[in-house]
Formats: C-alpha cells, structure tokens, sequence
C-alpha cells in the first residue's frame, strides 16, 4: 500500500483519498480510480470539481451526513453538476445535536442524546459500540451505499462530515465484500488520523459542527485501530462475518460481483 499515491489534494477537502492499492487476502490489490472517501464536500472550489468530474471521472456522490446536516450545509458544488447523482443515504445515529463529529468518543449516551432507549438497548450499544448502532437503525442506507459504489459508468466517492466514522463503516464494508486483508481495512480507517487536524479545523469553521466539537486535542479524535478492529469482530461473533450481515439485509451474490468488479484489479 501506498498512502503517497492514495491521498488526492485538493483545496476544499483534506481527508481524500482513493481506496485503490490496498492488499487483498489472495495477493492483489484494490483497483485505483473506482472509489474514493471524502470529509465534506461543502467547500470543493471550481478547481477540485474539474479535477474530480473531469478528469477522475467522479459520477456518484454518496453522501452519508443526517437530514440537518444537510438542510443546513446548503446545496454542495457537485449538486450543480448535471453528470453527477447524489445519493443521500444517512446512518441516522448522528452524535452531537446535529453530527457525529464527536463519536470517536464511542458513548452510546453522547451518540444517541435525545432517543428514548430502553436500558437494554444503551447496554447493547455500549458494549458493541456506536458503529454497529448505524448498521442496526439504518440497513437500507449501508447497502444503497454500497451499491452505489458498484456503478461502472464513473467513479464514486463517500463522504459524511470528517471522513472518519460514518464513511470509515461503510469503506470497511466495501473494502471486505472487495477481499480486502483485515490489515488493509484498518489501515486505511486509521490513515485519516494523518489529516485530522486539518479535518478539525474544517469543521470548527462551519456553524453546522462548530457546537458539537469540544476542547479535546486533534489526537482525542484521531481514529484508532482498535475501534474498527472491534466493530468487525462484532460482526464476525454475531453473524458469522460482514458478508453475512450484509446478506441478511438482502445484499445478493451479484451485489458481491458488481462491487468486486469495480474494486478488484
């Protein structure tokens, strides 16, 4: 893996990167130019949507944020370009009054504030942390997400607000239905914790998410292996493995097919 050639710079978005070039369990690797995971799109200049539309091809935009993120983000730049669809797929177990910028925390009382839940699902919660809590309350967005992805008429991208967590679950996800190694899959969860503050900085400067950031340092809200590592192994203990999650939410052989093939060198 090359996280040189993976990360793509541009000017209104600092946690992009590519999911091509990581190890897959039977000796290859992702293929470059098909997916790639984003923090907000919001700020995109002229300049990153030529490069994004016209010369890597970008055709979907999978955008994993609530309702009010949105309402109150506004219509992004790529919203206006007629060859690009949208796809606004939220999780829905946002933290925070609007987002999840905070959920590295990994509290289910902080993630969930204003939902009644019973004592037995707060329990649940705490011990399988909050990244299951988004495949429990909103399966039919993790898998429209990720066959959205598998469209081969151009490239996609999948973003939330920071690029970290709600993006980072369904990357993971994509990146296991690809073949991709458990090492590759948490390598490239943690590779945000290289941008983080810039990402942070970002953030505090919109009204959307500036209040749900506290005083915490960049490295209290870097991405730590053990998080993803642990939400695998939920699924691995619960249902045999995340293929066999997503089978159960109706994920079918020709999904696996599609998204290999646009995955897979």
């Amino acid at each position: 893996m090359n996280d040189f050639t993976r990360w793509i710079d541009l000017d209104g978005a600092v946690n992009v990167r590519d999911l091509g070039g990581l190890a897959t369990v039977d000796g290859g690797t992702t293929r470059f130019g098909r997916v790639y995971r984003s923090d907000n799109l919001q700020g995109l200049t002229e300049r990153d949507v030529e490069r994004l539309v016209a010369e890597l091809k970008l055709r979907h935009v999978i955008d994993l944020r609530s309702g009010p993120e949105v309402s109150l983000e506004g219509p992004g730049p790529l919203t206006r370009v007629p060859e690009v669809s949208i796809h606004h797929l939220t999780l829905f177990a946002e933290g925070g009054k609007h987002t999840d910028v905070d959920a590295d925390t990994i509290d289910a009382d902080r993630v969930l504030p204003w939902q009644q839940r019973a004592e037995e699902d707060l329990a649940e919660l705490r011990v399988t942390g909050f990244y299951y809590a988004y495949l429990r309350d909103r399966p039919d967005s993790v898998v429209a997400a990720l066959r959205a992805m598998a469209h081969d008429d151009g490239a996609a991208i999948v973003h939330c607000a920071a690029g970290k967590d709600r993006t980072g679950v369904v990357c993971a996800l994509a990146l296991e239905v690809a073949g991709a190694t458990r090492e590759a899959i948490v390598a490239d969860y943690v590779a945000t914790g290289e941008r983080i503050e810039g990402i942070l900085a970002r953030l505090r400067a919109s009204s959307t998410y500036r209040d749900d950031l506290d005083t915490r340092s960049a490295d209290e809200h870097r991405p730590r292996h053990e998080y993803i590592e642990q939400f695998l192994r939920v699924l691995d203990d619960r249902f045999g493995g995340p293929l066999e999650w997503l089978a159960a939410q109706g994920w079918t052989e020709a999904d696996s097919r599609a998204l290999k093939s646009r995955l897979r060198d």
